[in-house]
């Protein structure tokens, strides 16, 4: 196989990312996809290796959790819908940690791409924390800057409910 024939396009890969529990992680099925191998395959190399999985690397979803799942997923996702055993989730670092137990080319080709998507997920978040802060620097200098303008107002307000001078003539 060709390294091109490996490449997963990011936008794939973004859309197998969920946050869940706070996390971003991706599940097993989506996992074993992606590498080329069963689930079943996926999960054995995980149990042989148990010990490298942590619960911040792993974790299986809750009953509650994935009714929620499959209350989300297309009813067109026939393989999803009818799941008697409940997702297994991987975290980043438990992505990473996949790398060690998967050795197949695809494997590490394919999760090469899995850490540049999530170290670009990261990236893009700090991006918009970065433009949060801005906007509310600007904010806070728009609200400063434009206090004489709106104490300006309050004033004209206040005085007309006071009944000031009237402006303006009439005509008799």
């Amino acid at each position: 196989m060709k390294n091109d024939e490996l490449m997963v396009p990011m936008t794939v890969i973004e859309g197998k990312i969920f946050l869940l529990r706070g996390q971003k992680v991706m599940v097993d099925r989506d996992l074993a996809q992606l590498y080329g191998v069963s689930t079943m395959v996926l999960n054995q190399a995980v149990k042989r290796n148990r010990e490298r999985f942590p619960p911040d690397f792993m974790f299986q979803l809750t009953k509650q959790e994935m009714e929620h799942w499959k209350s989300q997923v297309s009813v067109t996702d026939s393989d999803r819908m009818g799941l008697r055993k409940p997702f297994v989730v991987f975290t980043e670092l438990g992505v990473a940690m996949l790398s060690s137990v998967l050795r197949s080319p695809r494997a590490i080709a394919v999760n090469i791409q899995i850490m540049r998507t999530f170290s670009r997920l990261r990236e893009m978040l700090a991006e918009n924390d970065d433009l949060r802060r801005k906007v509310e620097a600007l904010e806070k200098q728009y609200d400063e800057n434009f206090k004489i303008v709106f104490d300006a107002i309050r004033n004209m307000i206040s005085d007309d409910e006071r009944g000031g001078a009237e402006i303006g003539f009439r005509a008799e």
